[in-house]
């Protein structure tokens, strides 16, 4: 029985009820009326629940594509401006005890190299981090209670905020690490993370079964109800997120959006971020061996229709994806990005030999984090290092209220040029500064409150003297 406020996984995310949603979008897919109809109610920027959702994602006229993508863009400005959140992950460990097929780090994979950071390494690979110009950082690691117990994550957490290297600082670690317990989730809390992030993977339970042969990530139900004991925690950002790939998209957008529903209707706050990533080769694992690759244009449809459908919500595309690929997603929904990534265990402080292989996955962007910085400039986007909101308690329902009311915008504008600013000053070609500097004259224009512009152009002036970490 499908229940968007039960707490049992099998109910508010309801097999029966996808098949009967996906049953109803390919009949209707070609309903003009009934999709008119939805896309009327999306414009009133609450969302769509997911059976509507699934009509549009299921439509293949072009002229009303074209709309959603517009929509989606219109509502992407209306909620998140033209700014990009940039952020980078960090490996910590990829020792695992789990079987996914589709990850390398699976623990019969003989041949990959296991690492795993100590305290020192971990302050070599945040301060590369930091002198690159990274301010927030995505932590992950394996599973397995003896290497990475939640000891050491917390340990690694302190280490990562503890780092000050010249004007360089983290001032937000998220994490993505396995299912826990509500203790535990508790302990990551009180350690002050960002967002506790957990990709499903696939929401379809037998092939999420047969995916996770081995180990406790087997346990469709407790994975799948780990948000719920995280915000019994008191984590109130929680991220979600499927590997496209692994099952039929079409099923997965469907439970990804009553994933979000369902904690909308038990916690009142819905997921603070939702990633994309799409199955890539890495080291033992093929993408050809999963029947259900996406191409670019049907991703590029999800990633509106999740923009339309959860217009409040985060949207995060790793540099799994090409340079192409990203930039055709930020302009229909994309709000975060990371930049100069790498997959490895250690790989920013030098490059991992051939033979040494510790990657995840391979990475489609390798351009240097000033590069990317500069092309988000090129488009007119401001690449934002802001972590204000998580620094002043604007979290959960309270960022959200903001979020959805627009209000957000009146910090976040002002806080991206802050923060752009610092980057420039400490951390750009001669190029992109020259490029930047005449991006954030001509955006500080569009801060519509008088006297928060002039506070932000009073802030400007005093980073530019070297004092740092302003924010509203």
């Amino acid at each position: 029985m499908y229940n968007p406020k039960s707490l049992k996984a099998e109910e508010f995310i309801s097999d029966e009820e996808i098949r009967e949603t996906l049953d109803y979008a390919e009949k209707n897919k070609n309903n003009k009326e009934l999709i008119r109809a939805i896309l009327e109610k999306a414009k009133e920027r609450k969302g769509l629940p997911h059976r509507e959702a699934s009509v549009l994602l299921a439509c293949e006229d072009p002229e009303i594509i074209a709309e959603m993508y517009d929509l989606a863009e219109q509502i992407k400005k209306d909620f998140y401006g033209n700014r990009i959140v940039m952020f980078a992950p960090l490996y910590l460990s990829n020792y695992c005890v789990n079987g996914c097929v589709y990850c390398p780090y699976h623990a019969k994979n003989k041949h990959i190299a296991r690492k795993k950071l100590t305290q020192e390494e971990i302050v070599k690979e945040v301060t590369a981090l930091q002198d690159m110009g990274h301010k927030r950082l995505a932590i992950e690691a394996g599973e397995d209670p003896i290497n990475n117990p939640i000891e050491y994550i917390l340990e690694c957490i302190h280490t990562i905020y503890s780092i000050k290297h010249k004007n360089g600082a983290i001032r937000r670690v998220n994490v993505n690490i396995a299912a826990t317990t509500v203790e535990n989730y508790r302990k990551l809390k009180e350690a002050g993370i960002g967002t506790y992030i957990l990709f499903q993977e696939t929401y379809h339970k037998e092939s999420y079964e047969k995916l996770h042969p081995t180990g406790p990530k087997h346990n469709y139900a407790y994975h799948t109800e780990a948000m719920d004991r995280a915000m019994e925690g008191g984590i109130d950002d929680v991220g979600l997120g499927v590997l496209f790939g692994l099952e039929l998209y079409k099923y997965e957008f469907a439970g990804l959006l009553m994933h979000a529903e369902h904690l909308e209707a038990v916690h009142g706050v819905g997921p603070h971020t939702i990633s994309v990533p799409r199955i890539k080769r890495a080291d033992d694992i093929d993408p050809s061996t999963f029947d259900n690759g996406i191409d670019d244009d049907t991703f590029a449809k999800i990633c509106a229709l999740i923009r339309i459908c959860v217009p409040y919500t985060g949207m995060i595309i790793s540099t799994r994806e090409s340079k192409a690929v990203r930039e055709k997603v930020i302009r229909l929904g994309v709000s975060q990005i990371s930049g100069a990534s790498r997959t490895s265990v250690g790989g920013y402080c030098e490059p991992e030999a051939e033979d040494d292989n510790s990657a995840q996955f391979d990475v489609s962007d390798n351009r240097t984090l000033d590069e990317v910085v500069h092309w988000l400039m090129d488009m007119k986007y401001i690449p934002s290092f802001c972590t204000a909101c998580y620094r002043e308690g604007r979290t959960g329902d309270r960022f959200m209220s903001l979020c959805k009311s627009g209000q957000i915008q009146n910090c976040c504008h002002p806080n991206a040029l802050m923060t752009l600013k610092e980057y420039l000053m400490d951390y750009a070609s001669p190029d992109t500064k020259r490029v930047g500097e005449a991006l954030i004259q001509s955006e500080l224009q569009n801060i519509p409150k008088e006297k928060v512009r002039e506070i932000c152009a009073d802030h400007l002036k005093k980073i530019e003297e070297g004092i740092r970490d302003f924010r509203f």
